[in-house]
């Protein structure tokens, strides 16, 4: 296995579009809190919306040869896109913004590997570059990601990372982890 990295321009985005349909579909597959929530998430109504959102956007791939087995996608973003919606459902602020000190945050926005391909480092190499990337805007200091409830290894992965749970929202359907640098 010959894992190489590549970072991809959003103009490239379609190549992931299987993946991100995928990790949709795994995100259902473990909720236990309104997996019905998912049925209308997908790459047109997650993925796309949130790079025209976004200020900068950086999407890395990890490929086996010419297969893309995982990717991760970071973005800065204003504050205030995260005020009332997920992706098609309405709720409150995803963070209070007066603890926010700036008017962009930094954010893992979607993480996955295929299955297969877990457990081999991947992941770490991943977001490790996805950190890298996002710590390099030195007027961002906080950054999130977002973790859908029963998703409970990738909860175990960024809290070994280093993040701290900040607070639920939806009800406990999403976990908002934080990391203020």
């Amino acid at each position: 296995m010959g894992i190489r990295y590549e970072v991809i321009s959003e103009d490239e985005i379609i190549c992931i579009k299987d993946l991100c349909n995928e990790l949709m579909a795994y995100q259902k597959s473990k909720a236990t809190i309104h997996p019905e929530w998912f049925d209308g998430m997908c790459f047109e109504t997650r993925m796309i919306p949130s790079i025209e959102k976004a200020k900068v956007n950086y999407i890395i791939v990890a490929k086996d040869d010419d297969e893309i087995v995982g990717y991760a996608y970071s973005n800065i973003s204003p504050k205030t896109i995260y005020s009332n919606n997920f992706a098609t459902l309405p709720c409150d602020a995803f963070f209070d913004f007066d603890s926010v000190p700036t008017d962009d945050v930094g954010c893992l926005s979607q993480f996955y590997i295929k299955e297969k391909y877990r457990n081999r480092g991947i992941g770490s190499v991943l977001f490790e570059k996805s950190m890298e990337w996002l710590s390099s805007f030195q007027s961002i200091k906080d950054i999130f990601i977002f973790v859908s409830n029963g998703n409970d290894d990738a909860l175990k992965f960024y809290l070994r990372k280093g993040f701290k749970i900040s607070h639920q929202i939806l009800d406990g359907f999403i976990t908002v982890l934080r990391n203020t640098h």
